[in-house]
């Protein structure tokens, strides 16, 4: 069959949220207490992104809205966009149960009016209140049946326990009877060593992919991917050299700390198999998903050793990149020394695949 190199999934962007239109879709005993300040409606994502002076690339953070992003995929060619939140990043920080469960609510239903019904190119990630696992349930059936969302975004860090835990499990088995993904995505970065440091590229830096491999290594080995193997989680914006960490330290770790794990609760190696082949068999089955980006250096090497049918390319537009590096990056694929096959596959197969767009 041919190779389509024209089109273009970006598999991760991003929204700035209407603080004022959210506020007027919470719920009754919410909703006249409002308007909330974005302060109010999502905690801050960490002390760091705060009280700190950078200098980013010009046209980057442009608040662009429902024709700013229009104009954005017009010029940087992309048919299609998954559109995840930037403030709500932070929504795994709420300690209101009450209120996680009314602001995620209002977030998905003003994503759907603001987004989704404007222009059928915005497909739409729902956030689900984890504090409480029985209402997330219920929020995921009620965005994917009746808003049409492609699935839910979980925080890699902030909630009180790591997404491989037990309480969550409900989520992971609604997920994959309903048939939709999960993406995990990073953005708040306390907690994880970095809370004095200084100089904030190093925070964001590694901030993202540290909270990647803690949030793949606590699903992975306590058998999500076994218990519910029609389950599909992708990595988003931690680029993809932690992974080529966790395939090498995991496996190695596994294999001197074998786990004891008599009713067998963690991930299930077969015959003859260890930790990173355990690994690749989920992503070339479709059940691991990573987003990478612009200036993935080692993503040719990462294709050759773990096949081409994990890997999204992610604009993660509008945050520090602008019209002229997205379109840059995209040409830096098509340019690379991998196989027609495998750029078709980062461009849009992977992505058309894990969101059933």
């Amino acid at each position: 069959m041919p190779v389509d190199l024209e089109r273009v999934i970006d598999a991760d962007g991003h929204i700035f949220e209407d603080a004022a239109a959210i506020s007027a879709m919470m719920p009754a005993g919410f909703k006249e207490r409002g308007p909330f300040p974005m302060t109010r409606l999502f905690p801050p994502l960490d002390h760091m992104h705060s009280a700190s002076v950078f200098t980013a690339p010009p046209g980057s953070f442009e608040n662009s809205g429902t024709d700013g992003w229009k104009s954005f995929m017009r010029d940087a060619g992309i048919d299609a966009t998954v559109l995840y939140p930037t403030s709500a990043l932070a929504y795994g920080k709420i300690v209101s149960i009450e209120f996680a469960v009314a602001v995620t609510r209002a977030y998905n239903d003003w994503l759907y009016d603001a987004y989704m019904k404007n222009d059928s190119r915005f497909k739409g990630m729902a956030l689900i209140p984890m504090q409480d696992p029985v209402a997330a349930v219920a929020e995921m059936r009620r965005a994917v049946e009746d808003l049409g969302m492609c699935g839910v975004m979980l925080p890699a860090t902030g909630l009180k326990a790591h997404l491989g835990s037990r309480e969550y499990w409900p989520v992971y088995a609604e997920a994959e009877r309903l048939g939709v993904c999960i993406g995990v995505h990073g953005g708040c970065h306390s907690g994880l060593g970095f809370d004095d440091f200084n100089v904030y590229p190093a925070v964001h830096g590694l901030g993202h992919a540290f909270g990647q491999m803690i949030s793949f290594s606590g699903i992975l080995m306590n058998g999500i991917y076994d218990r519910y193997p029609g389950i599909k989680i992708g990595f988003l914006e931690g680029g993809l050299a932690w992974l080529l960490v966790c395939l090498e330290r995991l496996n190695e770790s596994y294999s001197t700390h074998i786990p004891f794990d008599p009713d067998g609760m963690f991930l299930q190696l077969k015959d003859g198999e260890n930790v990173a082949q355990y690994i690749i068999r989920q992503m070339k089955e479709g059940r691991i998903f990573v987003g990478v980006e612009g200036g993935e250096h080692a993503l040719a090497y990462a294709v050759k050793v773990c096949g081409n049918e994990a890997f999204m390319y992610s604009s993660d537009f509008p945050h520090e990149v602008n019209r002229e590096t997205v379109r840059h990056e995209i040409d830096e694929l098509l340019e690379s020394e991998m196989s027609d096959e495998d750029k078709e596959a980062i461009l849009h197969k992977n992505a058309l695949k894990f969101y059933k767009i």
